[in-house]
């Protein structure tokens, strides 16, 4: 009996081990890329999901697409929005890219293309917690599962947004701000003065009785350029509509209390007063418009949906300590629009355009109409023998391992509200430098060759917060993972650690398949042709049912 439990055990542990020439774990833009570029390089290919939706912040509220210079974007993160021109069929309107595809749109294509690669998708497997990676030597060696689930690869890659793989091989990496004289950066660090997504007027932070308002800080700001381990906000890109067919109303979070958004009504009335007229809805909350009467909702202004200061544990948080930061973003951002939409210190105007919109009926049905992901705007990084900086987006811009590009401004939210030393409300953080095309080098993307040699970090990538914050953007995270997939395929195939494949060859397949090096519409041009050729119509068949002439 004893030796029979001893064989079911050990073939219940075989059936749970499954091998792979390549592992992603984490199904963001990133993760999706990497799989699907792995497997069209002949690899056999897992992706990994902790919960059940692919895509990232793409296909959860982020349509409205920080492109920067969109010609730029190359490779296969060009492909994609190609297919979502090709699903909104852009060419009736004699173009080619369609660059904010609603939610459900992109998380249908990606499963599309992931499906075509070949690609074995394996959804709600998260890595166990505490001891989810196994290592031999320099390399991961398996990675096990809290189903039980355990996955062995020549090449593991860590697609997450929080990067919990990476930090469980033991690769060095850090979060929050750098200090100005870590890397020479002049915009690191505590900033001395934040000028966007600022109050445009002068707020008492303390009430009538001199009670700190609800959602400011009595922590003080910290001295300008220095290090801290605070966060940039999070919220969630909440998809609204005006359409009434496909129209709910803003939802009333639970334990919904109107106090919390003391500051947002003396805000608005403040505005109200300098503008000569109430903000409008836009003015609040940044609009972007995409397909079929939507549009993407982000943050703008003093008080809006980034929940600023309050995801400083998310990083290093435990599973728990994630899902009730989770939660708290959630129940501030729908009581700030039911605030806005329902409180009678609203004004009117703005009170009645809000409720003109709420959440879409087509969009996260399994999640209330809700977005299905926190934007984690930046968590962990990693760092590697090559961080990229500021310089590296300013000054020196080109690399001899480039594998893309990235254009969008150094982009930091705000990370604090406090008080400052006339005793108003300031926040504190917002970068907003606009940058010219850069390149991306491949060495961001891997650790320390003394620390791991087969792990690839598209996500969590090696950069400074003031260079993560240009190129943390969704397309570029596809350009990563497209390099990532490839390089995987040749180290694997030449029998070398990542930190050593050849990457002209690399730069080369790259090419081939449409990336972009140089900044210029002619070398997007010369991308999309390899792009065409992939999704080219078979040539007709038959006779023409418009035309006497027989085809031959």
């Amino acid at each position: 009996m004893r030796m029979f439990l001893v064989l079911l055990l050990a073939a219940a542990s075989a059936a749970a081990q499954q091998n792979y020439d390549l592992v992603v774990y984490g199904g963001t833009a990133a993760g999706f890329a990497t799989a699907v570029s792995g497997a069209r390089q002949g690899l056999k290919t897992a992706l990994l999901e902790p919960r059940n939706h692919i895509g990232g912040m793409i296909s959860g509220g982020l349509s409205g697409t920080d492109v920067g210079r969109r010609e730029v974007i190359g490779g296969l993160s060009l492909e994609f929005y190609y297919r979502a021109g090709q699903r909104y069929q852009m060419d009736r309107h004699l173009q080619e890219l369609s660059w904010m595809p609603e939610p459900g749109v992109a998380e249908s294509l990606m499963r599309d293309m992931l499906k075509e690669a070949g690609v074995t998708l394996l959804e709600h497997h998260r890595l166990r917690e505490k001891d989810g990676v196994k290592r031999e030597g320099a390399r991961v060696s398996e990675i096990v599962m809290e189903n039980g689930a355990r996955f062995q690869a020549k090449v593991f890659a860590d697609a997450t947004y929080e990067g919990d793989l990476m930090a469980q091989s033991k690769v060095t990496y850090t979060y929050g701000r750098e200090g100005i004289s870590q890397y020479g950066e002049s915009l690191a660090g505590v900033r001395a003065v934040t000028e966007s997504h600022q109050f445009a007027v002068d707020i008492p932070a303390r009430d009538e009785q001199g009670k700190l308002l609800p959602e400011v800080s009595a922590e003080p700001r910290g001295e300008p350029g220095t290090a801290d381990k605070r966060i940039q906000a999070y919220n969630f890109r909440v998809i609204a509509t005006n359409v009434p067919e496909n129209r709910l109303p803003w939802p009333k979070p639970d334990g919904y209390d109107p106090k919390r958004y003391e500051l947002l009504a003396r805000y608005l009335t403040a505005m109200t007063k300098y503008m000569g007229r109430p903000l409008n809805f836009n003015e609040v909350g940044l609009f972007r418009i995409i397909p079929n009467g939507k549009l993407d909702l982000n943050n703008r202004g003093g008080f809006s949906t980034d929940y600023i200061g309050k995801n400083y544990g998310y990083p290093e948080g435990t599973y728990a300590e994630r899902a009730k930061i989770w939660k708290e973003h959630e129940d501030y951002q729908k009581g700030f629009y039911y605030f806005l939409a329902n409180d009678p210190r609203v004004p009117k105007e703005l009170r009645d355009e809000v409720l003109s919109y709420g959440l879409p009926k087509d969009e996260f049905q399994d999640t209330g109409h809700w977005p299905n992901q926190l934007y984690v705007r930046e968590a962990r990084r990693m760092v590697g023998e090559f961080v990229s900086t500021q310089k590296d987006l300013q000054t020196e811009r080109t690399k001899p391992d480039a594998i893309g590009m990235g254009s969008y401004n150094s982009d930091s939210h705000n990370l604090q509200r406090f008080v400052n030393a006339k005793g108003f409300v300031e926040n504190e953080g917002d970068v907003q430098v606009p940058v010219q095309p850069y390149q991306i080098p491949y060495r961001v993307l891997v650790p320390k060759k003394s620390e791991v040699t087969n792990l690839l970090v598209p996500v969590c990538f090696s950069a400074s917060h003031i260079a993560y914050s240009s190129m943390r953007m969704e397309p570029q995270y596809m350009i990563l993972g497209h390099a990532a997939g490839i390089a995987a395929a040749l180290s694997i195939r030449g029998g070398s650690t990542l930190q050593d494949i050849n990457v002209p060859e690399l730069q080369k397949k790259l090419k081939d398949e449409g990336a972009v090096f140089e900044a210029g519409i002619e070398f997007q041009n010369q991308g999309l042709a390899a792009i065409r050729k992939r999704y080219a119509p078979a040539p007709r068949k038959g006779p023409v049912p418009w035309d006497r002439r027989t085809a031959k």
